[in-house]
């Protein structure tokens, strides 16, 4: 049996930080989905097909990355994707608190579900989306940050 897993989250934008924990979940996993999710908490930066094709473009060269929309529990979203395993990437222990409640709920809702904690490279612990949407809204130059062409 194939080990899926599921790489959700809102990625407003996709940065190097995300591609980071994929690819290097692909030494662990046969096939990753980064799934974009349709938090209805927050506004999009970012529309979300676009993001869609961003980061399927950043992947390009990898059958084994699939990427999705969704708009529904991400413990469901596993199931539909027969993923046993979730990946998330923690820069900090104010992630480490934020994801392990998270992944408390999913594990509730889908017990065959395990959520899989990468840290997050050195170099690319400063990025976070919301940083990047601020100077990219102000005009600055965010590409250093992104995997991909905005």
């Amino acid at each position: 049996m194939a080990r899926v897993a599921i790489f959700p989250g809102s990625f407003d934008p996709f940065t190097k930080g995300h591609e980071d924990i994929v690819l290097r979940s692909l030494s662990i996993f046969d096939e990753v989905v980064v799934a974009i999710g349709d938090n209805s908490s927050k506004k999009r930066y970012f529309e979300l097909n676009y993001m869609l094709g961003r980061i399927e473009q950043a992947f390009s060269r990898h059958d084994n990355v699939k990427v999705t929309i969704y708009d529904e529990l991400t413990a469901k979203l596993a199931e539909k994707y027969n993923a046993r395993y979730l990946v998330r990437g923690l820069r900090n222990t104010t992630d480490f608190e934020y994801e392990n409640s998270i992944s408390q709920i999913n594990k509730y809702l889908n017990t065959e579900l395990e959520t899989i904690f990468l840290i997050t490279s050195p170099e690319l612990a400063p990025i976070s989306s919301s940083i990047i949407r601020e100077v990219h809204k102000y005009g600055g130059d965010v590409s250093p940050f992104l995997p991909y062409e905005l």
